[in-house]
């Protein structure tokens, strides 16, 4: 959209993951020029796992000019299969474009997903404006303005880490579950709430299995095990880059302690940390044990998320993505939800885009961003933590832990496919909603020659 002030409002950015590249890419799409990104790492490296992004955040980004580019990286999904500890089938579901959505449902590695939405940034906003190096310290804010102070790790040795800081109109932090900024809004929160599972990650090229493009979900909830190719580059050459997770339970449930454990997610773990409990696991034509064997390096995280708080919203600055509402990796949602945040942030701004500099503008567009997307990722997190779409597996587990051979004698259907509808529903990518908005956003599709019907 064209500006009408002059000078544009200024727009600090801090955290360069899948939520700030996101919204740079979503304000300079709305109209902003004077953006600036600034990340604590020194470098981003294409290092970490597999995710998924959802129609609905697929959608915003076919918006953005990005579809080509994610059909290039990742894996277009066709179905997400439930498989009982024994390898009985639950329930079979079409995803994405094979479920009747517009757009597709991708896996992609998130660090190429990354760099993907880093190098967007710099073509389109400036290389010189993304800020390596500079880790989030504090903030001061008046009526008019907003200062953010970083310090850089990487001085010369010998001397003490420099201190820079930029004002703006806008502060919006994007610095993950571990952020700076939610840490001194809310002094007394702690660490992030430990689930009592234990992640181990990994990803290994193999033959394709099922359709090439299938996930896989298998187990219970103390108990899990997910695969899922992510790498297009390795699907057009006849091969299957696989991302998969071992999930146990590693802490009492009922242990009242939620602070996680000290862990390393850079740091390669031995396998026979986790891998004993799956030997004889096979579902999908996987074979559980090769897989994991035949994988290098292989990662640990705690399975954590944060408690809802009632407010992200603090003058000229606000939360976004995992700063505002870090989740368990349950429904595939984390990163949708970020990328839905970021288009949500970007229209409110862009409501103000002449007005912004009158006094409490910015402030009450940055309060409605807010109030539009506090209530739905609360719910998300609250209906995470109760196993959102994984909660069929608990159910047949519970039913019939020695297997079973018809799954409808164990769960009726109606019941089962409730189930994910309703966390469809919560999560905002039901397939009539997520297509209608397809639709009304063509021309802005258009806008970088995207073929819409792709």
């Amino acid at each position: 959209m064209p500006f009408l002030s002059d000078p544009q409002p200024r727009i600090i950015i801090a955290g360069a993951g899948i939520g700030g590249l996101s919204t740079a890419l979503a304000l300079h799409a709305a109209g902003f020029s004077d953006i600036h990104v600034f990340e604590a790492s020194a470098t981003l490296t294409t290092l970490g796992v597999g995710i998924n992004v959802q129609p609905s955040a697929v959608l915003i980004l076919r918006n953005l000019g990005l579809l080509d580019a994610l059909k290039e990286v990742g894996v277009q999904t066709q179905e997400l299969n439930f498989y009982s500890r024994h390898g009985n089938p639950i329930l079979s579901e079409p995803r994405g474009k094979h479920a009747g959505y517009q757009v597709p449902q991708f896996s992609v590695h998130r660090g190429e997903f990354q760099m993907l939405l880093l190098d967007e940034v710099k073509a389109r906003i400036g290389a010189d404006r993304v800020h390596l190096d500079h880790a989030f310290a504090s903030y001061e804010q008046d009526a008019s303005s907003i200062t953010a102070r970083f310090i850089r790790r990487g001085a010369p040795e010998g001397e003490l880490p420099a201190i820079s800081s930029m004002t703006g109109a806008v502060l919006i932090a994007a610095d993950g579950i571990n952020s700076t900024v939610r840490r001194l809004l809310y002094p007394n929160e702690g660490p992030p709430r430990f689930s009592g599972r234990m992640l181990w990650r990994g990803c290994v090229e193999s033959a394709p299995y099922l359709t090439g493009a299938s996930m896989v979900w298998a187990g219970h909830a103390n108990q899990k095990f997910i695969a899922y190719p992510i790498s297009g580059r390795s699907a057009r050459r006849g091969a299957s880059l696989v991302n998969w997770i071992a999930e146990l339970r590693v802490r009492d449930e009922n242990d009242p302690d939620v602070t996680p454990p000290p862990t390393d997610w850079t740091k390669r773990v031995p396998k026979e940390r986790f891998a004993g409990p799956f030997s004889k696991w096979e579902c999908g034509g996987l074979q559980i044990t090769e897989l994991i064997e035949s994988t290098e390096n292989v990662f640990e995280f705690p399975m954590c998320d944060r408690d809802p708080v009632d407010r992200w919203t603090f003058g000229r600055l606000t939360l976004l993505g995992d700063a505002a509402h870090a989740m368990y990796p349950i429904g595939s949602n984390g990163a949708t939800q970020a990328i839905i945040d970021a288009e949500t942030l970007a229209a409110r701004l862009a409501d103000i885009a002449t007005t912004w500099q009158q006094p409490g503008v910015v402030e009450t567009a940055l309060t409605a961003y807010q109030d539009t997307r506090l209530p739905p990722t609360s719910a998300i997190v609250m209906a995470n933590r109760a196993n959102g779409p994984d909660h069929v597996l608990q159910l047949a587990h519970e039913r019939a832990p020695d297997g079973f051979a018809n799954v409808y004698d164990v769960i009726p259907k109606d019941e089962l496919e409730s189930i994910g509808a309703a966390y469809k529903a919560i999560a905002g990518f039901e397939k009539d909603a997520v297509n209608k908005k397809a639709l009304d956003t063509d021309h802005l599709a258009k806008r970088f020659d995207v073929e819409v019907a792709a």
